[in-house]
C-alpha cells in the first residue's frame, strides 16, 4: 500500500498524551502483585518504589516504577499499621493501581491507590527470616567473627568481579597507602543468575593456598552498591554459609549504605564500602607499624640506657679496683708486719710452754705414788655400799610379798567357808565338783546331782523340788 507523501507528523508531547489517554482507558484500575524495591519518600510526602517480578531462578523478569501520592500514602500507611506492618523493601504486596505514562519523563508508571495488608510479606523478606533463623540454629552466625584477624594483613584474597569499580576503588586504595600489600583476585560474579554459585566457589577458593602457596591472613569480599535487587545474592543462604564456614575472616564492603545483608551478619567485619575496607586495612597495617617504630625506639632507648648503665658500672668497677689494689698493698704490709710480730710471739710463747711442761712433768713425778696407793682402795669400798643397797631393796621387797600373802589369805575362799558358807556346784560327769556354779534356784531341775564345797569337805546331793525359793535336796 503507498503511504501519503505527506505522512502526519507527531508531536513527543502529543504522542506521550495519546499514550497516556490509551493507558488511562485500558488500565484505569487494576491489582498487581510484585516486590517492593528501593523505597523512598520525597518531601513532599509522596513515595517512590519500584516493583519487581522475579522468576524460579530469583532473577528480576519485570520492573515496573510506581508512587504512592501523598494524599493516598497516609491512608495506606494507616492501614498497613493497623496490621502491624510497615511498607519496607523485600515485601511482595498485592496492590490496586493504574497505569500511568508521565510525558515529561518519558517514564511508565504504576500510581497506587490502596495496598492489601494480608499480601504485604515479601517473598526476600521471608527468605531473610528463613535464612537467618536456619543459620541461628546452626550456630554461624558468630562463627567467622570468633577468628582473628591478623596484625598486619598485607597478603589478601579478594573476592570480586574483576574490573568493576569495588575492584578499582579498593586496589587503588591499597596502592596509595604504600604499603606492599599482596592481593589475590578470586573473580565471581555479584549479582546474576550465576552469582550465588560463583560466589560459594570463590570462597572456597580464597581460603586455600594461593599462586605461590601462602595462605592470605584474610577474604575482602565487595560489590559496588546498587538496587537491594541487585544485592539479593547476599542474602542467599548459600553465600551466608560460605562466609560463616570460611577458615579465613571475611571482611565485606557491599556498597550499600542502610541495609545490612545476612552476609555482612555473618562475616568477621562489615563495612559498608570497598573502600572502607580497604582503609581499615591500611589502618591495621599502619598500626603495626607505628607499634615497630614504637618498639624500636623503646628497645634502643632501653639499650642506649643499658649502655650508659654499663659504662657508669665499668668506671664504678675500675675505680673499685685500684682501691682494692691499693688496700691490698696496704693489708699486704700489715700482714709482713703481724707475722713478724707473730713470730716473736710464737718463739717466746714455745719457752713459756717447755718451762711449764717440765714443773708439769716435775710435779706429776712426785704425786703418782700417792695417787696409786689411794686409788687402790676405791674397788672395795664401792662393792661394800653396792652390797648395803642391795640387801636394802631385798628387805623392802620381802616384806611387801609378806603383806599380800596374808591379804590373799583373808580373802581367800577358805576363810569364807570356815564361817559356815558353802558353795554348790552341779555335778561333773565323773561326779566331782567342777561343773557349773549355781547362784540361784532357776539354773537347777528336779534330779540333777550337785556337789556342795564346805569348810570340812565335800556333800554330794540331787534336787528334788526347784524352782521355789525353799528348793528342796
Amino acid at each position: 500500500m503507498t503511504q501519503p507523501l505527506f505522512a502526519a507528523t507527531w508531536s513527543v508531547s502529543k504522542l506521550c498524551g495519546e499514550i497516556r489517554g490509551v493507558l488511562d482507558e485500558v488500565f484505569s484500575s487494576l491489582w498487581v502483585v510484585g516486590e517492593v524495591q528501593r523505597v523512598r519518600e520525597s518531601r513532599r510526602g509522596h513515595v517512590y518504589f519500584e516493583l519487581v517480578e522475579k522468576d524460579e531462578g530469583d532473577s528480576i523478569c519485570g520492573k515496573l516504577d510506581a508512587v504512592l501520592w501523598r494524599s493516598d500514602w497516609s491512608r495506606v500507611k494507616r492501614m498497613l499499621a493497623a496490621s502491624g506492618q510497615e511498607l519496607a523493601e523485600g515485601m511482595e504486596i498485592r496492590c490496586r493501581a493504574k497505569v500511568d505514562f508521565w510525558g515529561p519523563g518519558g517514564r511508565l508508571q504504576l500510581v497506587v491507590r490502596e495496598i492489601d495488608p494480608s499480601f504485604t510479606l515479601g517473598l526476600l523478606e521471608r527468605r531473610r527470616r528463613e535464612t537467618l533463623a536456619a543459620l541461628t540454629e546452626a550456630g554461624l552466625l558468630e562463627v567467622n567473627r570468633a577468628l582473628p584477624l591478623a596484625e598486619l594483613p598485607l597478603d589478601v584474597a579478594l573476592v570480586t568481579s574483576e574490573g568493576s569499580a569495588a575492584y578499582h576503588d579498593f586496589l587503588a586504595t591499597l596502592r596509595e597507602s604504600g604499603y606492599a600489600f599482596r592481593v589475590t583476585l578470586v573473580h565471581a560474579s555479584v549479582q546474576g543468575a550465576r552469582a550465588e554459585r560463583e560466589l560459594v566457589s570463590a570462597l572456597r577458593t580464597a581460603a586455600g593456598p594461593g599462586p605461590g602457596g601462602q595462605v592470605a591472613a584474610c577474604v575482602v569480599l565487595i560489590r559496588g552498591g546498587g538496587a537491594k535487587s541487585d544485592l539479593a545474592v547476599f542474602d542467599s543462604r548459600g553465600v551466608a554459609e560460605a562466609v560463616a564456614r570460611s577458615p579465613l575472616p571475611v571482611l565485606t564492603g557491599l556498597g550499600h549504605e542502610i541495609d545490612e545483608s545476612i552476609t555482612d551478619k555473618v562475616a568477621h567485619t562489615a563495612l559498608k564500602t570497598p573502600t572502607k575496607v580497604a582503609e581499615l586495612l591500611v589502618e591495621r597495617v599502619a598500626r603495626g607499624e607505628r607499634a615497630v617504630d614504637q618498639a624500636s625506639r623503646a628497645l634502643g632507648a632501653a639499650a642506649m640506657a643499658r649502655l650508659r648503665d654499663g659504662r657508669e658500672a665499668l668506671g664504678r668497677a675500675e675505680r673499685g679496683v685500684e682501691l682494692a689494689r691499693s688496700r691490698v698493698r696496704a693489708a699486704g704490709a700489715r700482714l709482713d708486719e703481724h707475722a713478724r710480730a707473730l713470730a716473736r710471739a710464737s718463739r717466746s710463747r714455745l719457752r713459756q710452754a717447755e718451762r711449764r711442761r717440765e714443773e708439769v712433768a716435775g710435779r706429776l713425778r712426785a704425786a703418782s705414788p700417792r695417787l696409786v696407793a689411794r686409788r687402790r682402795g676405791e674397788p672395795d669400798r664401792l662393792a661394800r655400799r653396792l652390797a648395803a643397797v642391795a640387801r636394802g631393796h631385798l628387805a623392802a621387797r620381802g616384806a611387801r610379798l609378806d603383806g599380800l600373802a596374808r591379804l590373799a589369805r583373808e580373802l581367800g575362799p577358805e576363810r569364807t567357808l570356815a564361817r559356815g558358807y558353802s558353795i554348790t556346784r552341779r555335778a561333773a560327769p565323773d561326779g566331782g565338783a567342777g561343773g557349773e556354779l549355781i547362784t540361784d534356784p532357776s539354773q537347777v531341775a528336779a534330779g540333777d546331782p550337785l556337789v556342795t564345797r564346805t569348810a570340812g569337805g565335800t556333800v554330794a546331793s540331787q534336787v528334788v523340788s526347784p524352782g521355789s525359793e525353799d528348793t528342796k535336796v
